[in-house]
């Protein structure tokens, strides 16, 4: 009774896509039994020695051969074995927002295949790659580098599996804080440069006198017509040649002093 309950228990337990190295023990036609070293026999159906198609067992395997081989399905009774190496994820496993890791095994001007144990490699367009500008693949991987990425779609009739490696990576936003506060300093210091060029504006709409007119007050001052007020509108500009002619002038007109 306890190798009963011992049998029914052990083989379930195998969970799919086990690998188990398994020896021939009899060939039939529908294909044959393996000795698994479990507490039940393993099955290998003839379409499932190997991808091709087979006519006979015996063409492919001899009792006694050792083979490896890959649990399908465990039931009670029997476990349900495989020659042809299942794949690292079904169709129905590969899904959006999965991560995957795999080997890079091709690469294109468009894009790196990697092949994750699927069906099909699945294609990182060349603008998931990495952040920023990228002109080629070669750029970033080569053949044979071993990446980690994130499915962005799965199109199962088409059989294509878009990937990203930019998705794992994280956003440069320490890069982008430098420049905002570039820009707020330069505001700061935009701003306190307009208020000094407000000030320098004002300040040189206030009239100067030119040397000229300085020359011609001095002389209305010792002159005798001391009761006299003249006034003397400022002027924004003259030439150094006119000031001459009419410092001249005033020299002969106007008396010195008493």
């Amino acid at each position: 009774m306890s190798e009963i309950i011992e049998t029914v228990s052990a083989a379930p337990t195998l969970q799919p896509k086990t690998k188990l190295s398994g020896k021939v023990i009899k060939t039939t036609l529908a294909g044959a039994l393996l000795d698994v070293g479990q507490n039940v026999p393993g099955v290998l159906h003839i379409s499932q020695i190997q991808k091709e198609a087979v006519n006979k067992v015996e063409d492919v395997l001899k009792v006694g051969q050792s083979v490896d081989v890959w649990v399908r399905r465990a039931r009670k009774d029997r476990i349900e074995l495989t020659m042809i190496e299942p794949l690292g994820m079904e169709w129905s496993e590969i899904k959006p927002d999965v991560t995957v890791k795999g080997k890079v095994v091709r690469l294109e001007t468009y894009g790196a295949f990697v092949d994750f144990g699927a069906e099909r490699p699945g294609m990182v367009h060349v603008s998931e790659l990495t952040r920023g500008y990228v002109k080629s693949p070669g750029e970033v991987v080569k053949e044979g580098d071993e990446i980690e990425a994130v499915v962005l779609d799965v199109d199962r009739k088409k059989k294509q599996i878009k990937l990203s490696m930019k998705a794992l990576m994280p956003e440069m936003i320490e890069e982008e804080k430098p420049e905002r506060e570039h820009k707020k300093t330069r505001g700061k210091r935009g701003k306190k440069h307009e208020e000094e060029m407000v000030e320098i504006e004002e300040t040189s709409k206030e009239p100067e006198l030119t040397a000229m007119q300085i020359a011609w007050q001095m002389a209305m001052e010792r002159s005798d017509n001391k009761g006299k007020t003249v006034k003397i509108k400022p002027v924004k500009s003259a030439s150094r040649e006119q000031e001459d002619i009419l410092s001249r002038t005033l020299e002969k007109q106007v008396p010195t002093g008493v």
